[in-house]
């Protein structure tokens, strides 16, 4: 598919050459993650190597700012990163995407709470959950929280994260929900995460007892949702990206890329391949073998071009400087629901149509279709709600089903 395809309108050729040269580093290492999917998924945490090459080539970078050692890239450069890499190992993928979308959460904090992660140490990498499943009381100078998040996908990673959180006034009461950004060194993890895909993800649960966090490093998640950001510099295009289009889109860049690795291996081994308890000597003589390939095929491109259109939206609005209103939001939502939907659907076309050897252990089909049906299940990415939320929002109700719009 072309790289151009739904690109926002007026990309320069500089931000192209950008996205291209990150892709392609990305590529250059997918080899070696397909080669550590197996041990990544058997030790439940991405394989430090994986890790390592990541960091090298700068593909942790993407979403912090420039300002602190980041490359502050636009939206489709991270979704096509994500999904380069998730040619090699979903797992990796989706510990890389989670860590790199909470580093655009980090810039949306002020300029202080983003140079305590980052002015020391530009490497630092960020986790989190935005559930607020914890407590917190108000004292001088910010809360002090104790409470547990699960599922906290790149924790084994990082060194800070970003946890939900109600937050109360001086009497206690509620008065909003917050997103406080933590050092990991005040919190502990548990090891929760035994699942049947996206087993190397390690998304453990998080637990905080009695860890102050000043007010600086708390964000307001209703007002970021309506798009208004702690963050000084308003300069900053990337950090302009409407908050819930880009939490939810972030989780497709996996699944296309899940898809497009399935694609291509049962097209490589087809030749090689008998369609068993018939007269077809390979499955590329089969009709039948050719229809599915076909619609697994379309399939595939279908879930990049919804993917990519709502990038190009979540893009174009930054860059105009104008938050996109409670319809668009709706639209990205839907065009990422419909991402996810056809990816998974193409995995398990292809997967019917390699046949029953794609069930083998040592088949990478099999843990591509386990990642992609746990992955896929993501509440913020839920096809079926975000038709409800678009549905409705066609016909002019913004309310009653999810805040997460």
């Amino acid at each position: 598919m072309p790289a151009h395809l739904l690109d926002r309108p007026g990309t320069s050729d500089d931000a192209r050459a950008l996205r291209a040269e990150l892709v392609g580093r990305a590529s250059e290492i997918v080899p070696v993650l397909a080669r550590n999917a197996a041990r990544t998924e058997e030790d439940r945490r991405v394989v430090e190597e994986n890790i390592s090459l990541i960091d090298d080539a700068g593909l942790f970078s993407i979403m912090r700012p420039r300002r602190l050692g980041g490359l502050e890239t636009d939206f489709r450069t991270k979704l096509e990163v994500s999904r380069e890499i998730a040619r090699g190992c979903g797992s990796t993928s989706w510990a890389t995407t989670l860590m790199n979308v909470c580093a655009f959460f980090g810039g949306l904090y002020p300029d202080r709470a983003q140079r305590d992660v980052w002015a020391d140490a530009p490497g630092n990498r960020i986790a989190g959950v935005l559930a607020p499943s914890a407590e917190a009381a108000k004292v001088d100078g910010g809360f002090r929280i104790t409470g547990s998040w699960g599922w906290a996908s790149g924790c084994l990673h990082a060194q800070w994260a970003v946890v939900g959180l109600p937050v109360p006034d001086e009497h206690g009461e509620i008065v909003d929900q917050g997103l406080a950004l933590v050092p990991m060194g005040d919190l502990s993890i548990e090891d929760t995460w035994f699942v049947a895909g996206m087993r190397g993800t390690g998304s453990n649960t998080l637990h905080a007892r009695d860890v102050f966090v000043p007010d600086h490093r708390v964000i307001s998640i209703p007002a970021a949702i309506q798009g208004r950001y702690a963050t000084e510099h308003a300069d900053e295009v990337l950090y302009r990206s409407a908050f819930v289009p880009v939490a939810a889109l972030v989780l497709a860049g996996p699944q296309l890329g899940l898809a497009q690795a399935a694609l291509d291996m049962v097209i490589e081994k087809a030749p090689k391949r008998s369609v068993s308890y018939t007269f077809y000597d390979t499955q590329t003589d089969a009709p039948t073998f050719q229809l599915a390939v076909a619609k697994a095929a379309s399939l595939v491109d279908a879930a990049h071009l919804f993917a990519y259109r709502a990038a190009a939206d979540i893009d174009q609005a930054a860059v105009d400087g104008v938050y996109p209103d409670y319809a668009a939001r709706a639209r990205v939502r839907m065009d990422t629901g419909a991402a996810i939907e056809n990816a998974r659907e193409a995995i398990r076309t292809l997967v019917s149509a390699h046949g029953a050897g794609s069930f083998a252990e040592v088949s990478p089909l099999q843990r591509i279709w386990r990642d992609s049906e746990v992955a896929s299940r993501h509440a913020v990415i839920s096809p079926a709600i975000s038709s409800e939320v678009y549905g409705r929002a066609l016909l002019g109700l913004t309310d009653g089903v999810t805040a997460l719009v």
